[in-house]
């Protein structure tokens, strides 16, 4: 059995970033945090120790995922990278990055989040945005830009992988 504190500076660690990585498969944030400590309390009940631990926790993560929609008799629609096209070394790659985008994007000014979420996450004109939220539409674009820049700073890759991800 893993000692108490591993798992807790694990857990701190993998947490957010496994939720992602299996709510990108599930679509379901309850499901996805199940999966997760479900993985969590497999690793600490683990008598063998695990070569490497952050892969042995994708992988279960993974494989706890594919269970769940074989169950729910969704099979046909496993995504694509569930299958392996993308390694468990890749995937925890994309959710760490995923994770730090969310902290940098929790972190923005609550209007220059608002707009670059309605504007990246779902789709909208600035025209749109700025009837919604009342604003002017130069004023969106102002808080969009800022926004872009703060991410620019949260480090390399981020603002590549907003651009992927939304």
């Amino acid at each position: 059995m893993a000692q108490v504190h591993e798992i807790e500076t694990l857990f701190r660690t993998y947490y957010r970033p496994l939720c992602l990585y299996a709510l990108h498969y599930l679509g379901d944030p309850d499901a996805a945090e199940d999966v997760v400590q479900e993985s969590f309390t497999a690793l600490w009940r683990q008598d063998n120790p695990v070569a490497s631990t952050k892969a042995w926790l994708y992988a279960a993560v993974r494989n706890r995922c594919i269970d769940l929609l074989r169950k729910a008799g969704k099979t046909e629609s496993l995504p694509r990278d569930l299958d392996g096209p993308i390694s468990d070394e890749e995937a925890a790659e994309r959710s760490s990055l995923e994770a730090r985008l969310w902290t940098a994007v929790e972190a923005l000014p609550e209007m220059r989040r608002k707009c670059l979420l309605l504007a990246k996450r779902d789709g909208l004109s600035y025209k749109e945005i700025a009837e919604e939220l009342n604003l002017s539409e130069h004023t969106v674009r102002n808080h969009i830009s800022r926004a872009l820049e703060d991410l620019r700073e949260g480090g390399p890759g981020i603002l590549d992988f907003i651009f992927s991800f939304f």
